[in-house]
């Protein structure tokens, strides 16, 4: 089986459709998969439901689905550096699920590995337990928090092998491998590709079986989204 596409708009072709849920990795612009979230947009697709850590900036990242209106909903834990998506939210055009960030890593994590939910104290006493089941477990409260998965899971690695064994590139790799993971059909885009053995067994960090799809960006942009500087190297 071919795993590699020549390009993201060939690599999206009869697995991309209205109304779905996207699982898209990423840390605030770092490892995010730039390349087919633009395809996302080239295919005009709409009404998804985005399930990522951040929502981009308002022109770069998920941020690009936001202007063209494609996404209805968001599953999200930080969404702070977004206009865009506070406007659509504060004027009822957009559907938003705030999670906290360790739970929504744990829920695609879970769902990738079958498990259909599980308790945690993180949002107990709070508006994120309204409505979910709660229980005590040695004298403590727990709530219950259902799994994630996704009809389709876009995601960045650094390396790849052309069966889609992964390698990622330190931070880049945050909610990359559970997005991975949790979609049901995943696309990859890396910025090196090499022939099956080449990686080390031991480097690899995803295997191959949980991803569908290949494609090449060897000149990602990697934005930097907050640019700090010290008055010291001024």
């Amino acid at each position: 089986m071919n795993k590699v596409y020549s390009n993201a708009e060939d690599a999206l072709k009869g697995i991309v459709f209205d109304h779905q849920t996207l699982a898209v990795g990423g840390f605030g612009l770092c490892g995010i998969p730039e390349e087919l979230i633009t395809a996302v947009k080239q295919s005009g697709v709409k009404g998804l439901t985005c399930i990522s850590n951040n929502a981009g900036v308002d022109d770069f990242g998920l941020g690009v689905l936001l202007q063209t209106r494609q996404i209805k909903k968001m599953i999200s834990s930080y969404v702070g550096e977004n206009k865009e998506f506070e406007r659509q939210y504060l004027n009822g055009e957009l559907e938003v699920e705030l999670t906290p960030q360790g739970t929504l890593a744990e829920k695609l994590r879970a769902g990738g590995a079958g498990i259909p939910a599980f308790y945690t104290q993180t949002g107990v006493g709070t508006l994120i337990a309204e409505g979910k089941e709660q229980r005590s477990f040695h004298g403590k409260n727990y709530i219950l928090e259902e799994s994630l998965t996704a009809d389709v899971a876009l995601v960045k690695a650094y390396k790849a092998d052309k069966a889609g064994n992964l390698i990622f590139r330190k931070t880049a790799k945050n909610f990359n491998p559970e997005c991975a993971m949790a979609g049901k059909i995943t696309i990859v885009e890396v910025e090196q590709i090499v022939e099956i053995g080449e990686l080390d067994p031991d480097e690899i960090h995803l295997p191959g079986i949980y991803v569908n799809r290949i494609i090449l960006n060897a000149t990602p942009e990697k934005r930097i989204e907050q640019k700090t500087l010290s008055m010291e190297a001024v």
